[in-house]
């Protein structure tokens, strides 16, 4: 492909999977607090995601099968970017006060979206240069912070104004737009040699020093995901309504979220990946801790300062583990590979945020983002035992 070509091949991709994970983990938790549920019932609302958490089940059968006249990532791509467009048009007729079927039509886009990833982080791992994926991952992190703060921040303020339906009748077009780089791309037919993968891909858990880098991936990110999941509440009980709630993550959200993202990129190509990692973790430590000052005696300057800051620094660090992990893909395996390493990712996250709620329900927003920074002070000390686990 034309170099450059993937520029907005993959930023549609990887947007068009942030939008409804950002309803789920932003909107969703702002609207459920405001309806009265409580804190446990709200973190617990982060096992939407367990599909992303169990990807790498199925992830071999992505890597191996597919129709190689329409492209064997195309052809997983297509059919679920659609699959989502009608599962989102679904959800605009569903009454919003029906949470049971909200939540199971939630689960079946988590599952197509994160079928879709593994596709596509296939395909980016394949069509970028080990060179470009510094740059890559920044693109892919910034895109798909802005799908989720157009499924969260934008949808919170569309939802005040417009109404539910016309919402997810906005979310599916975004997704409908977004599947048009992929249906024109024309991608190579790189066939696997591995003829029987295995379902566990147990020749990727043998690597030498394994375990050493699986606990710095689920580590990395656990911290930041514990804070992040009380956030949305905590702008509730300080009295911010949804509009306010819906500027702070689309408006200060978006700017420096992306700005994070592409110094992200920048920062892993120019400091190396494990000076990246080390610096991005100290800062994400920093950030959550500023929650935590802000809890515990806040304004409004301060809120729109500390998610300003948390946006950034949670862009720069995610796009640094990103770039590291595709530098552990191997060739014609690149879906298996990258999906096993986000699935620990997710998974860590994915618990941390559940148990998010039980800790802020019992220790007060204060202790639980003090928990939260312990986390992260683990994650940065584990940086460099990790690293050193690469093979020669």
């Amino acid at each position: 492909m034309k170099r450059w070509a993937w520029v907005p091949l993959l930023t549609g991709l990887y947007l068009s999977q942030g939008l409804p994970f950002g309803f789920f983990t932003q909107s969703l938790p702002v609207m459920m607090r405001q309806q009265g549920y409580s804190l446990p019932d709200i973190g617990m609302t982060s096992l939407l995601a367990l599909p992303w958490g169990l990807k790498f089940l199925w992830a071999p059968l992505v890597d191996r099968y597919g129709l190689p006249r329409f492209g064997r990532r195309r052809s997983f791509i297509v059919p679920l970017q659609l699959s989502t467009v009608v599962l989102l048009v679904g959800l605009a007729q569903i009454d919003p006060t029906r949470l049971d079927l909200f939540m199971v039509a939630i689960l079946a886009v988590s599952f197509f979206s994160a079928t879709q990833d593994i596709a596509t982080d296939g395909l980016a791992v394949g069509i970028l240069r080990e060179q470009e994926r510094g740059l890559g991952n920044g693109l892919q992190v910034a895109a798909y912070r802005v799908g989720m703060i157009v499924g969260g921040g934008f949808l919170l303020v569309y939802l005040a104004r417009r109404g539910w339906a016309g919402a997810f009748y906005t979310m599916a077009g975004i997704t409908l737009l977004c599947t048009v780089p992929i249906l024109l791309h024309k991608e190579e037919d790189r066939a696997p040699e591995v003829q029987s993968p295995d379902l566990l891909s147990l020749r990727w858990y043998w690597r030498p020093g394994l375990g050493r880098w699986v606990a710095l991936l689920g580590m990395y990110k656990a911290g930041d995901a514990l804070a992040s999941a009380m956030v949305k509440p905590l702008l509730v009980d300080r009295g911010l309504d949804l509009e306010d709630v819906g500027y702070l993550s689309g408006t200060v959200g978006s700017v420096m979220g992306l700005t994070g993202a592409l110094l992200g990129g920048l920062g892993a190509r120019r400091f190396g990946r494990q000076q990246a990692l080390l610096i991005f973790a100290v800062l994400q430590a920093l950030s959550v801790a500023a929650y935590g000052l802000v809890a515990y005696e806040s304004t409004y300057e301060r809120l729109v300062a500390v998610t300003a800051i948390e946006h950034l620094t949670g862009g720069m660090a995610t796009v640094a583990l990103f770039t590291a992990m595709m530098d552990r893909c191997r060739p014609k395996l690149e879906a298996t590979d990258y999906t096993v390493q986000a699935s620990a990712v997710v998974f860590a996250t994915g618990v941390a945020s559940a148990i998010s709620g039980v800790v802020a329900e019992n220790l007060g927003y204060v202790g639980h983002f003090g928990v939260a920074v312990l986390l992260c002070v683990v994650g940065v000390a584990l940086v460099p035992w990790g690293m050193g686990a690469r093979e020669k």
